[in-house]
C-alpha cells in the first residue's frame, strides 16, 4: 500500500514537471551517478540532469544499473561519495539540512531540504522518471551530493530514522 502511494507521489511529480516544468533560462547541470560500496565509488550508472523551473528543481534521472522499486533519493550535505570506515558513501555527510531542523518530512513537508521525492526503477533496472523538489534549486546544490539508497522512503522518523531507505548504493557529487 505504501509502495503504491509513493509511486503515486512520482507520478504526480511528473505530471506537474511536464504540464508546468518550463526553465528559468534554461539553466541546467548533469550529474554523474556512481555505484558506491565500501570499498569505494565504482562505475557510472548514468548522469541525472538538474534544471531549475518556476516551480522548483526538475531532477530527471537517466540511470540504468538499479534494483527495480522505489528507492530513497536524497540531498546529501557535501560533495564528496567515498566512504569512511566501511559505510559506502559517507564521505558525502547527511541529508542536506540548512536551517537545522533536523526533520525528515519529505519533499513537501518542513523538514530538512534534502527528501527529494522518491526514485521509481522499473523493472529492468532503469529510472527515467523526472522527479520535482519544489523547495529546492540549482544554487542549493553546489557543494552537495546525490544519493540513492537501497530501500524506499516513507518521509518519516518511524518506525526507521530517515525514511528507512537504508544502505548507500549510489551517488553523484555536485561540485561548487
Amino acid at each position: 500500500m505504501r509502495q503504491a502511494r509513493l509511486a503515486g507521489i512520482a507520478l504526480s511529480c511528473l505530471l506537474l514537471a511536464a504540464g508546468f516544468g518550463q526553465a528559468q533560462a534554461n539553466e541546467h547541470r548533469e550529474v554523474e551517478v556512481n555505484r558506491v560500496n565500501p570499498e569505494g565509488v565504482g562505475e557510472s550508472l548514468g548522469t541525472v540532469t538538474l534544471e531549475d523551473t518556476d516551480h522548483g528543481l526538475l531532477l530527471t534521472p537517466d540511470l540504468s544499473g538499479l534494483s527495480p522499486g522505489i528507492h530513497g533519493f536524497h540531498v546529501h550535505e557535501n560533495a564528496g561519495c567515498g566512504p569512511e570506515g566501511e559505510s559506502a558513501g559517507a564521505e558525502a555527510g547527511g541529508h542536506y539540512d540548512p536551517d537545522e531542523t533536523g526533520r525528515h518530512e519529505g519533499p513537501y513537508g518542513d523538514g530538512h531540504l534534502g527528501d527529494l521525492p522518491v526514485l521509481v526503477v522499473d523493472e529492468d533496472g532503469e529510472a527515467r522518471l523526472p522527479v520535482l523538489a519544489p523547495r529546492l534549486g540549482l544554487e542549493d546544490l553546489q557543494g552537495r551530493s546525490l544519493m540513492i539508497h537501497e530501500a524506499g522512503d516513507n518521509y518519516a522518523d518511524e518506525p526507521k530514522p530517515l525514511g528507512g531507505g537504508g544502505a548507500r548504493v549510489a551517488c553523484g557529487m555536485i561540485a561548487s
